[in-house]
Formats: C-alpha cells, structure tokens, sequence
C-alpha cells in the first residue's frame, strides 16, 4: 500500500486553482489560432485577437484570465492501493482550494445556501467527483466552472426512437439558445447515457478533455466532427457579434443506459476552459 499525505494533496490543489485560473491551455490557445485563420468575420477576428491578448496579458502579469474564476470542480481517480495519511481527502481538497483562492487572489463565488445567498467567502466547497480505480496513484482533474457558461447548460430526457438525430437536434437548439451568453468561442460537452445525473457528469467530464483528442468510439468521433462543423454554421461567431467560430471544439463521453431512455446533457463552457491533471 502507498501512503499519500494530505499536506501534499493540499499543495497541489492550491497550485492548481491559481495556474489553471491565470494560463490558458495549450490546446485552447491552438484551437484560438487555428480559429483566427479561419475566421471570416473582421470584428470575429478582432475579438479572437484580443482573447489571445487577454491571455497573454494573463500570464505575464499572474493574474485570472476571467473575473469568474469559477466554481471549483474537480474529480479525483482513487487508487485502491492508496492511504490518505493525516486527514480527510475531502477536507484536504476543500483547504486546497480555500488556500488557492485566497492566495492566488480569485474571486470567491460560492454562496453557502442556494437561497439565503451568504457568500463562504473562500469559494468552498468544491463540487468532487471521485471514482475509485485499480492501482496506487492519485489523479486529480481541477476545472473551475464560471457560472455565465453553466447556467446556459441543459439536460433532456429523450425518447430513443429520438436517436441520434434527436441528440443533434437538442445539442443545436442549446448552443443556438444560449447565443452569446456564455462567451463564445465555447466548447461543448456533451453526455449521453446512464441516468439524469449521469448523463450531467458525463457532459461536465467531457469538458476536461484535451480539445483535439476525439472520443476513442469512431461513431462519436464523427459526432463530434458534425456537430462542432453546425454549430460553427449557427453564425454566432466570437462573443456572438457574428462570424464562423462560435466554438472550439465538442467533446462527448458515453455510457450504457436503459432500454426505456436516451439521457442527453450539454454543459458548455465559455472560450477559457480551464482545466489540468496532476498525477501524484
């Protein structure tokens, strides 16, 4: 049995909040030129400009790259040949991100009851997502989730006489309805299978991978390449003043489910889509 002490858990968790709120991602950046050059829009492409800008600025300077640093998200793949050492992972994650946006200066946007909206102050607690797995190591995903994205995402129960052109159907009529709301170019999760929240977690997961690996299944691939071709023909374009890339990229992730549904969801995320791995 390997031995992981929280102290360490706790490090890495901070250093995450603060590097993944103040750089974009690698394969953001590329999918954002790659967009410039394909841009048809003289305003889309101003705006693509000054996205990049923005994150060159954000880097440089170590400061967010959005002013929603977000919800804190995270899901963490367990090793069964682990022992937490020293306390409670939950409670080591939560210090971890109570320590990262208070010292890496982000904005704390939780608010400890969905009603009485009295705001925690240290943008606990995260939403974790823990899946027990074979082996001895830790793995943590950390995505903080801006709320101008979240609150344009939905889920539908279809019929599975619905099929795939259903699937198309609601993942359209979503992005098409939530127009420049969630700060386009977005990428798109999508979750399809399982039960209600399955398929919620399954569209929140797909949002961490990297945009340009492809689901393994070259059915969804191919989804995957239709829908991120529609969506771009939806005409939204940057911040919804217009143009060809109304988003980055679309990932879907799959599960079994029933023989009586078709669970869809669609959790979008808007142009940052901060997200890393660490492995410990």
């Amino acid at each position: 049995m390997r031995r992981i002490n929280i102290d360490i858990i706790i490090k890495k968790v901070k250093e995450m909040c603060i590097y993944a709120n103040q750089n974009l991602g690698d394969d953001v950046l590329g999918r954002i030129n790659q967009s410039l050059k394909n841009e048809q829009s003289p305003i889309g492409i101003d705006i693509l400009e000054k996205l990049l800008l923005n994150a060159k600025i954000a880097k440089e300077n170590r400061m967010p790259i959005c002013q929603d640093t977000g919800m804190a998200v995270l899901f963490i793949e367990i090793g069964q040949d682990i022992i937490i050492d020293g306390g409670s992972l939950t409670e080591a994650i939560n210090e971890g991100v109570r320590q990262g946006y208070n010292e890496g200066y982000l904005r704390k946007s939780v608010v400890e009851d969905p009603l009485l909206r009295i705001n925690t102050k240290d943008n606990t607690p995260a939403i974790i997502h823990y899946n027990l797995v074979p082996g001895n190591s830790l793995k943590i995903s950390f995505a903080p989730k801006g709320f101008g994205s979240e609150n344009m995402s939905r889920l539908k129960m279809l019929k599975p006489a619905d099929g795939i052109e259903g699937v198309k159907e609601f993942v359209l009529e979503t992005v098409s309805e939530a127009g420049p709301n969630p700060c386009p170019p977005i990428v798109v999760g999508v979750g399809i299978g399982g039960t209600m929240e399955k398929a919620c977690i399954l569209a929140k997961k797909a949002l961490l991978r990297d945009l340009g690996l492809y689901n393994k299944k070259e059915h969804i691939k191919a989804l995957e390449i239709e829908l991120l071709e529609k969506i771009n023909d939806l005409g939204i374009g940057p911040q919804g003043f217009g143009g060809n890339t109304t988003a980055i990229g679309v990932n879907i992730e799959v599960f079994p489910t029933h023989i009586a549904g078709l669970p869809v969801a669609v959790n979008l995320n808007c142009h940052v889509s901060r997200h890393m791995h660490i492995e410990l």
